[in-house]
């Protein structure tokens, strides 16, 4: 019986540092550094999650007037603390404009490296690296 304990135990640790680091990526894995991007629309939704935060925008197409539904990933909550960010920069009606790396698979997503929020040019603290605003 403490044998069974004792495996479960270890496989209940084992697990908790695997299943973590399988749900990271790197940033080549899914987004294309050949594809730039520069956005701005209006932010929809917020996310400060770990590992990576999401913040959503809708952008109108100049041409069609059809409005998309972009997601943004950026650093953790903390590294975006380090940016001078708080919760509060960027709220949902807000008008942004991102600047980044377009999804390898065509989605509208992208891996974000400066925003500019009233005015104010932010680092993402993206997987793709840090510039400096």
């Amino acid at each position: 019986m403490r044998n069974r304990l004792a495996i479960l135990a270890a496989t209940v640790c084992l697990l908790s540092v695997v299943v973590p680091a399988m749900a990271h990526h790197s940033f080549s894995a899914e987004f294309d550094a050949n594809k730039p991007l520069k956005m701005t629309g209006v932010v929809t939704k917020t996310e400060w999650t770990n590992p990576h935060s999401w913040f959503y925008i809708d952008v109108k197409d100049e041409k069609t007037g059809k409005v998309t539904n972009w997601g943004f990933e950026t650093g953790n909550p903390v590294a975006l603390i380090r940016q001078g960010w708080t919760r509060d920069t960027m709220k949902v009606g807000m008008v942004v404009t991102v600047e980044g790396t377009a999804a390898k698979d065509g989605t509208h997503k992208a891996n974000a490296r400066t925003f500019l929020v009233d005015g104010k040019k932010l680092d993402a603290a993206s997987s793709q690296g840090q510039t400096n605003p």
